[in-house]
């Protein structure tokens, strides 16, 4: 019996598409399929099989060390893995162990850059058939299905800005190699700061067409193509879709547009802030509403003339609010994202709300009988791993309905409205995951402090390196 089956980990859905892809698979003569899993980051990782390997390992699984989990931004391993525990406190994740990765058929894509290349998200088990606790696709999976329990659905539509250069040096010498290594040396597509006009958009439209193209081959829901104000600055939109959905085309369109780009000799990169002259900030807005199952009605929509939204979603916007400075470690998980959050820009800088205003936190969307009603969530950045924003902001949404939270008034002057203010630093935003011991419940102990624990690494990275600002600061002054 497969592992699959032993451990009943497919529907009926998987099973039938598993035989979909066999066939594809046949038919358009795939040399090589790619098995993939999002990491604690959102980064895809796996190995690449020869075809008919992939196919017989559909059931059975493909092995993968446990340490692709142990490690930050750098790629280094920052759990103590040859100790007892591994430093999870767990047996199966000592020394270096193995895991399995379990392919979901449902995501099976030809990569139309690699056309003889097929690709499958996994998630990953213990030999025991039990989900490996750390994986954040699982982690996602368990809070759509408690929201499943209640009756409802999550919808999400994605806004996605980020930055595409042309490649002057792609800094392959030995000597640029490291842990992480020399970026390129880049120049821009565009000068910026022409929002919207469709000279700047002609000018950078050859780089996009690449990318759309491939995008909309593989599937993604992509609605539009826009220039943003920044220089060499983009955004792609995605209509809304339910549940996995959303988070796994968020993973598959930012490694989708890094090898696209990097095989026209282009850098695509979805750092919020890059250190170039004159650069713009981007971010992740996440459009986001319940969805009843019973009725397929949007939960968010008000049927009362008065309201702009339903009580449901008030509760809702309420939880957002209340765990805002705690979520931005799951929104804004880097150090260069709090270079975002600023006053009188287009960021959010405190934890308010307000109607069709792009200073706020959350924007809301819709009125009486809209069903596009919904909450646009203004904080997240694009480097964000798609399925802890989402499970965070799930869970803080249930948590002010189930406490029927009061949002307030709608804040008109974003800037101004006394709230609670952002984290300014990963650091502070670390401490107030800490203080706020709702998601060590929602979420679990384990994998809260698990995170942290990433995060902390690269927060002592950073605050061990000396800085161009420090040198020029205090070099001559004392």
């Amino acid at each position: 019996m497969s592992f699959v089956k032993k451990h009943g980990l497919w529907s009926d859905e998987q099973q039938e598409a598993a035989t979909r892809l066999r066939r594809v698979a046949e038919e358009k003569k795939l040399d090589t399929i790619r098995l993939s899993f999002p990491d604690q980051h959102g980064i895809l990782r796996g190995k690449t099989l020869i075809a008919g390997e992939a196919l017989k390992s559909l059931e059975s699984g493909c092995s993968i060390t446990t340490t692709m989990l142990a490690k930050d931004t750098s790629h280094r391993t920052v759990f103590p893995v040859f100790t007892a525990g591994g430093g999870f406190g767990m047996t199966e994740m000592q020394g270096a162990s193995d895991c399995l990765m379990i392919p979901d058929p449902t995501t099976f894509k030809v990569l139309p850059w690699a056309p003889t290349t097929g690709w499958l998200l996994c998630d990953v088990y213990f030999a025991d058939g039990r989900p490996v606790p750390f994986a954040t696709r699982g982690l996602y999976k368990s809070v759509l299905n408690r929201l499943a329990e209640r009756g409802y659905d999550f919808m999400a539509g994605l806004e996605v800005e980020f930055h595409i250069f042309k490649v002057n040096d792609p800094k392959m010498a030995p000597e640029h190699a490291g842990q992480p290594g020399e970026p390129p040396d880049v120049s821009l597509l565009s000068h910026g700061y022409q929002y919207l006009t469709e000279q700047r958009y002609d000018q950078i439209e050859p780089a996009l067409e690449l990318i759309r193209r491939d995008v909309m081959a593989l599937g993604l829901p992509l609605r539009s193509m826009e220039v943003e104000f920044g220089p060499s600055q983009a955004e792609f939109t995605f209509q809304p879709t339910v549940g996995l959905a959303p988070a796994d085309t968020m993973v598959l369109f930012r490694s989708a547009v890094k090898q696209i780009a990097h095989r026209h000799g282009y850098h695509a990169t979805f750092m919020c802030r890059p250190r170039i002259p004159n650069v713009v900030s981007s971010g992740w807005h996440l459009h986001q509403s319940l969805i009843s199952r019973a009725s397929g009605e949007n939960a968010f929509m008000s049927k009362v003339e008065t309201e702009g939204m339903s009580e449901l979603a008030k509760g809702y916007l309420g939880g957002l609010l209340e765990h805002a400075r705690a979520s931005t470690v799951f929104t804004t998980p880097t150090i260069n994202g709090y270079k975002r959050y600023r006053s009188y820009s287009l960021a959010p800088d405190r934890a308010i709300w307000g109607r069709d205003n792009r200073g706020v936190m959350i924007r809301v969307l819709g009125g009486p009988n809209d069903p596009a009603t919904r909450l646009e969530n203004r904080v997240g950045e694009p480097a964000a791993n798609p399925y802890l924003y989402m499970a965070s902001q799930i869970l803080s949404g249930l948590d002010g309905v189930d406490r029927k939270l009061d949002p307030g008034p709608s804040a008109d002057t974003p800037y101004e409205t006394k709230a609670s203010l952002l984290p300014k630093t990963l650091r502070e935003a670390v401490f107030a995951l800490h203080d706020d011991p709702f998601f060590r419940d929602a979420m679990g102990k384990e994998l809260v402090d698990y995170y942290v624990h990433i995060k902390n690494a690269e927060i002592e990275r950073f605050q061990s390196e000396v800085t161009e600002w420090e040198q020029r600061e205090y070099f001559e002054m004392f």
